[in-house]
């Protein structure tokens, strides 16, 4: 019943949204989304498939906001675009949501490549830096204890060290300087005035890119149309609270950013309906909460043992580590509304329960 019950509720909101482009770009072409404004795609692999990267007319080239991860595919691509679409016209600036590797990958080569400026908050500059400078070293034993601690098996933890170190592998070697993005900021790019609106739970300080005239919203990660942004806990911040960072900055940008803009989104296709999607995003999580605290309520669970409640797919060992980041940050959210405790046993293994 409640399975029921909940794909109405996703039904319905989804049929609040509206996506207004019959096509999406191919590699190496372009779709005009705003007078200025074109919509580029690069490959990923994987159920992603591809990220949506956004180029705006300068007076002397293009302002790329987003890059793709590095790799030849996503360099193939690039050089497509501009021999087509982009009219070999250079990069003045490269503008990056966040550092995730999809969005900052190519960063570095577009951003040496034409002598550009990288534009980007402080916060996610210095954070990948840190995770990139990871690449080739041993997992840390802090982090084989985190997992541990989730319920991990040793079959578990050994591929947790073999991949460990891996982040840097997607970028290419980062710009040395940056220019830094503020909340609020108010950016010109090409005609317009672009405003800076950072959140944060899903990377430590997001810019998504709002531009009133143009009635825009270049969302990055932070409001995606079909999936919910991963938003998790690592071992550098075990006890850290990110849904509740994020659900405050969905709150945020439903309050500053009106409801009749275009979204253009890293994934999947530019929408209308911003408002309606929050809403959902947000209700989607307060139901995962409740599940989540009413298994609590039956018995005391592992991280491990909680997954069923909040994912709509089985578990396996490629998607172990994003489960288990999203599963704490459920947990830990609980544990600061004081609706859940948690206790570590004798064997190193935390176990939460519901509070009265």
């Amino acid at each position: 019943m409640r399975d029921g019950i909940e794909e109405q509720v996703r039904e319905k909101e989804r049929a609040k949204l509206v996506y207004p482009f019959e096509r999406r770009p191919e590699f190496g072409e372009a779709v005009d989304v705003a007078p200025g404004v074109k919509w580029l795609r690069m490959p990923l692999g994987g159920a992603l498939a591809a990220i949506n990267v956004w180029a705006i007319r300068e007076s002397d080239g293009w302002a790329i906001v987003d890059t793709g991860i590095s790799g030849a595919e996503t360099r193939n691509a690039w050089r497509a675009a501009f021999n087509g679409p982009l009219e070999g016209r250079p990069v003045t600036r490269v503008f990056v949501t966040h550092m995730h590797p999809d969005h900052i990958g190519m960063a570095g080569y577009l951003t040496r490549k034409f002598a550009a400026r990288l534009w980007i908050t402080r916060l996610e500059f210095v954070t990948c830096r840190s995770l990139a400078a990871d690449t080739g070293r041993e997992a840390p034993q802090d982090a084989l204890e985190f997992y541990r601690a989730a319920g991990w098996d040793e079959d578990a933890l050994e591929t947790y060290r073999a991949k460990f170190g891996g982040f840097g592998r997607g970028l290419y070697a980062l710009p040395d300087s940056f220019q830094r993005l503020n909340d609020g900021d108010q950016v010109r790019i090409g005609d317009h005035l672009w405003r800076v609106v950072v959140g944060c739970g899903h990377s430590p300080e997001h810019a998504s890119l709002h531009c009133p005239d143009l009635k825009l919203l270049i969302s990055g990660d932070q409001v995606l149309p079909k999936i919910s942004s991963n938003v998790s806990v690592f071992p550098t911040e075990p006890d850290a609270d990110p849904l509740t960072d994020w659900l405050t900055s969905l709150a945020a940008i439903k309050a500053r950013v009106p409801d009749d803009v275009l979204v253009l989104p890293a994934h999947n296709d530019p929408f209308h309906g911003l408002h309606a999607r929050i809403d959902h995003l947000i209700g989607g999580h307060e139901r995962g909460l409740g599940r989540l605290r009413a298994l609590l309520a039956e018995e005391p669970k592992r991280v491990v043992d909680v997954f069923h409640v909040l994912f709509r797919r089985r578990i396996d060992s490629g998607l172990l580590g994003l489960a288990t980041g999203e599963s704490l940050a459920h947990l830990n959210c609980l544990i600061a509304r004081g609706q859940a405790v948690r206790e570590r046993d004798e064997n190193g293994v935390d176990w939460y329960r519901a509070t009265a």
